[in-house]
């Protein structure tokens, strides 16, 4: 009722909208800062992320004037597990940008191939958007002076398909912040067991510990909460247009926080998948 007394409603999904993005994006440049100096290890920068968002989820879904109703999956868990898990190992060795580039590519590849085997159907231009993504994924890893290192961007394409497949499992859902909230608790156990695993190198000082927290309560779990809210109000053609900034803003925010560099690799690459991608979406609302 509080949406239909609102007087800049499109303002309101602007801000929302903008202020998620940038939420998302930061993900990808707090976990590169935690880890590029050592300041805590992959395994525990994970764990600590999936805990303290499942507090916060849970917290804000309890404070909620409305009752839960989204179910959790355990299916839906592992993959979150996963992408968080790998999302951490790739970002030891990638810059924040490509790392973003690379999780953004693949989740999209990953949720556009489910389509087309569910029986969607792209036109001419769909079809040129797909393989300009899928070539510019290939340009940007493939062998070279500044090609990112294989094994980082491999973990992180991993990290993209579970991702995809955590998205595609999502759809439909009735409360999917509830959800989410609850497939944030089930996946915790999964990173704790994998701190144990990799306990022999498990290392943290207060920033690394400060700044998992802060991708795992801000960054993801404020980051759904303010997501969700905008969602209402958006296509699912806008939705996921907006998602195409996450990659550039990561990549500005390593140039400006993390002093990484804009290479022409990366830029290349990135004018091929997000504009492959954007072709893509544009053909398919079209049809």
């Amino acid at each position: 009722m509080a949406a239909a007394h609102d007087p800049f409603p499109l303002l309101r999904t602007l801000v929302l909208a903008t202020a998620a993005m940038l939420a998302f994006a930061a993900n990808s440049l707090l976990c590169r800062l935690a880890l590029q100096h050592g300041g805590i290890d992959p395994a525990s920068f994970g764990s600590i992320r999936l805990v303290s968002g499942a507090i916060t989820l849970a917290v804000v879904v309890r404070l909620r004037s409305a009752p839960p109703s989204g179910r959790a999956s355990w299916l839906a868990a592992a993959m979150l597990f996963a992408y968080v898990a790998f999302f951490s190992f790739a970002y030891v060795s990638l810059p924040a940008g490509t790392g973003a580039l690379i999780l953004f590519g693949a989740v999209q590849v990953t949720m556009l191939g489910a389509g087309l085997r569910a029986g969607e159907r792209f036109g001419p231009a769909g079809w040129f958007g797909l393989v300009l993504a899928i070539a510019g994924l290939a340009y940007l890893v493939s062998p070279g002076i500044a090609a990112p290192p294989l094994l980082g961007a491999a973990w992180m394409a991993i990290a993209g398909v579970a991702w995809g497949v955590y998205s595609l499992l999502g759809r439909g859902v009735a409360d999917p912040l509830a959800a989410t909230a609850r497939n944030f608790v089930r996946a915790a156990p999964f990173a704790l067991v994998l701190s144990i695993v990799f306990a022999a190198g498990a290392h943290a000082d207060r920033a690394g510990i400060a700044l998992a927290i802060a991708s795992g309560a801000l960054s993801s779990g404020i980051g759904y909460v303010i997501w969700y809210a905008a969602l209402p109000r958006l296509s699912a053609m806008r939705a996921a247009t907006l998602q195409l900034s996450v990659p550039l803003i990561a990549a500005f925010g390593g140039v400006l926080f993390l002093s990484e560099a804009i290479t022409p690799r990366l830029a290349v690459a990135c004018v091929m998948i997000l504009g492959g991608i954007a072709l893509v979406l544009t053909g398919k609302a079209r049809t």
